[in-house]
């Protein structure tokens, strides 16, 4: 989409931190955020994410 990682925060009402963070795999994003991520670029949580249970 061309955003950037501050642009993708700010819409998302996180820091660019956060964003960092997911996008490296080292933050969980909580249920809430999660569907906000998947609202804004308009695909399901399950497209957008992973689940492992081996992470848990």
């Amino acid at each position: 989409m061309g955003l950037t990682q501050d642009e993708l925060a700010g819409a998302l009402s996180v820091t660019r931190q956060t964003v960092i963070a997911i996008e490296k795999g080292t933050y969980c994003a909580s249920l809430p955020l999660a569907h906000r991520i998947a609202v804004f670029f308009g695909e399901s949580i399950e497209s957008i994410f992973i689940f492992d249970e081996e992470d848990q």
